[in-house]
């Protein structure tokens, strides 16, 4: 390594000296001596880097891969330095602001902690914590001060949603801003009944040959299904995930299975791999994937 970059090297002591050191990198890496990629890149470019990082942590979570998570999380500390980096260019805003802006909200959105107790009674919207709040009253407390900052209506924050929040995870957090205000089922069974409904008209929809029609119909389905994911606390995406990797691990026992027997799949008839399929499905009793 060339003398004038060793100092690049030294480990920080302390997490804000390791923050800084990253930055530097950063800063020298977008340099005229630096990387010519890293020059390039502009906040759109990383746009997908950005989400693709947050999956992988997402990963790392679910695999419960420790390690995997602390190499994921420099990733989006990464991402988070580079856009701040390149703001800061461009005389937008820099780090510092980033991180300021954040504590102030941090602050603002738990008044039960931070404000006295005289403080919070002048503001009904705000209620004072103690032992026995629950997490429900303190998330609560959240998204009241959260609404009095963005001053619109409940309309608004639905289509504030970020667009590239995937679909079944929106519908779940619009379903909860209408239940919030009391529009929502008294009981999970007309929830159920609601898929019933949509079943049905799926399927007139796919009898009448219309292709926007079925979309629509498809739409409202997965919708009902998303309704009764939030009424049972399950996140949907979650439970998806779990549905594909079940079918994977399935699929692979089929083809694991065929292959044993010299067995090309394409030659198996569906009742021979249906019958694979019950022996997978009996085989993972216990398993939660």
């Amino acid at each position: 390594m060339q003398e004038k970059f060793k100092e690049y090297l030294k480990e920080g002591t302390t997490a804000a000296e390791a923050i800084v050191r990253l930055d530097r990198i950063l800063a020298l890496l977008r340099s005229e001596e630096g990387c010519p990629w890293d020059r390039a890149q502009t906040h759109k470019s990383l746009q997908v880097c950005m989400v693709e990082e947050a999956y992988e942590v997402n990963e790392a979570i679910d695999n419960e891969d420790w390690d995997n998570l602390e190499e994921e999380l420099g990733d989006v500390l990464l991402q988070v330095l580079f856009h701040a980096g390149l703001a800061e260019e461009n005389r937008l805003f820099d780090l510092k602001s980033v991180a300021n802006r954040e504590c102030e909200k941090m602050i603002r959105r738990h008044p039960h902690v931070f404000e006295k107790p005289d403080e919070i009674a002048e503001n009904s919207h705000c209620e004072r914590n103690n032992d026995n709040e629950s997490i429900d009253r303190a998330l609560g407390t959240w998204e009241n001060v959260k609404r009095q900052e963005k001053k619109g209506t409940r309309t608004d924050s639905m289509m504030k949603l970020p667009k590239a929040l995937p679909a079944l995870r929106k519908s779940y957090k619009i379903q909860a801003k209408a239940a919030d205000v009391g529009f929502d089922w008294d009981d999970v069974r007309f929830a159920f009944d609601k898929i019933d409904e949509e079943k049905q008209e799926l399927s007139e929809a796919y009898q009448s040959g219309d292709k926007l029609e079925i979309q629509k119909e498809l739409g409202d389905l997965l919708f009902a299904v998303v309704n009764v994911a939030r009424f049972l606390d399950v996140d949907p995406e979650d439970a998806l995930n779990l549905s594909s990797r079940k079918f994977v691990k399935r699929f692979s026992f089929i083809e694991e299975s065929a292959q044993k027997a010299g067995r090309a799949l394409e030659d198996m008839t569906l009742k021979e791999m249906d019958e694979l399929w019950e022996q997978a499905k009996e085989r993972e009793e216990g398993t939660d994937f």
